[in-house]
């Protein structure tokens, strides 16, 4: 396999650095892949993709981020101990010029950035596949990513796809065996995109399910953070294993009820993924609630964290989005309440019922 490369800068209204690389064995046929992020999960799915594609776009906003990048080998902030060949990756900050030149757009960036990062973008291509690594939702019209590519920018939703389950991007860094499913209503673009990260150390599953598994990567979050302020609280292994038994309860009936397909919350899509967010020392949702619990102020903690804990977010359009259903969500209300409305965070004891 060969590679020749090219660097080009161009002043315009803002500095756009590209760093062009151009596959040269003529034999190799992968559609172009663009991560969409700069953040430790951007950069684990870049690790993952070019374990199988030749090379990748890759949009990092600011470009000094990009020269740095380019400079060191890694991204500069985040999983620095991961190393790239900067000659296999097109670095890009012009969203209109990667969305164009990609045909597979890989989403990996806080839900909160993402109306901004897109919202004065060129019209994306109604032919582009769009997967999400997003674990959020949009805020401000409470809908899931998946909803908000389908409104917005019209793309067909057999053309969106979820990336969803137990994964840190720390533990890929490390590259400790992980598990992940795709979810899109298209199987052959669902087991296309498996295929495409899955590798000695990454274990892919597929599935139809795009409206229950962006749900369960929404409502895990939600759910880390109560672990995190029980855990703040010191209120032990025993009263955790019952909160999440309930939790999962929870998140199957909010699931069920939005969307009544035949799923098995058991699989790792659903259930692995709230496990390793609420217990692994990794979630940054569960630091944030662990912080909640040990006394910090809401606003501390969020600046302290230094990072988006996306239950924070989520757990206000989780509790709206409820009022047109009225599930019975106890954990995710109490979460809303504490982190939300200021609630006091002792409230949650009495939500571990044992059932």
């Amino acid at each position: 396999m060969g590679f020749s490369v090219s660097r080009s800068i161009v002043t315009n209204r803002k500095k756009l650095i590209i760093l062009q690389v151009e596959n040269t064995d003529m034999n190799i046929k992968t559609n172009k892949v663009a991560v969409i992020g700069s953040g430790s999960w951007a950069t684990a799915l870049a690790k993952m993709l070019l374990e199988n594609v030749p090379h990748i776009n890759w949009f990092l906003r600011k470009p000094e981020t990009i020269e740095d990048f380019v400079k060191y080998g890694r991204n500069p902030r985040y999983l620095q101990n991961v190393e790239f060949d900067t000659n296999r990756i097109s670095f890009y900050n012009d969203i209109d010029l990667i969305t164009a030149d990609s045909d597979i757009l890989v989403l990996a960036i806080p839900s909160a950035y993402l109306p901004t990062v897109l919202g004065n973008a060129k019209p994306i291509s109604a032919k582009k596949y769009i997967l999400s690594g997003i674990k959020g939702i949009i805020a401000e019209e409470n809908l899931l990513i998946v909803q908000y590519l389908n409104k917005h920018f019209n793309i067909p939703l057999e053309n969106l796809g979820v990336i969803a389950g137990p994964c840190h991007a720390e533990e890929v860094a490390l590259e400790r065996l992980s598990y992940l499913t795709v979810a899109c209503l298209d199987e052959e673009k669902a087991n296309t995109f498996a295929s495409l990260i899955q590798c000695d150390y990454i274990k892919t599953s597929v599935s139809d399910d795009i409206w229950g598994t962006e749900y369960a990567s929404v409502l895990k979050n939600i759910i880390a953070i109560a672990s995190g302020i029980c855990h703040g609280l010191r209120y032990g292994d025993n009263f955790q294993a019952v909160l999440i038994s309930n939790a999962i309860q929870e998140i199957k009936r909010f699931v069920d009820t939005v969307h009544p397909i035949t799923r098995d919350i058991k699989s790792s899509a659903y259930l692995g993924d709230l496990l390793v967010t609420a217990y692994s020392q990794f979630s940054r949702n569960r630091t944030f609630g662990t912080m909640i619990g040990k006394g910090y102020p809401v606003k501390a903690a969020r600046l302290e964290l230094n990072m988006i804990a996306e239950g924070y977010y989520s757990s206000k359009s989780i509790f709206e989005i409820n009022k047109n259903y009225n599930v019975d969500m106890p954990i995710a209300e109490a979460v809303y309440q504490i982190a939300r409305k200021q609630i006091s965070k002792k409230r949650l004891p009495s939500l571990a019922k044992v059932s």
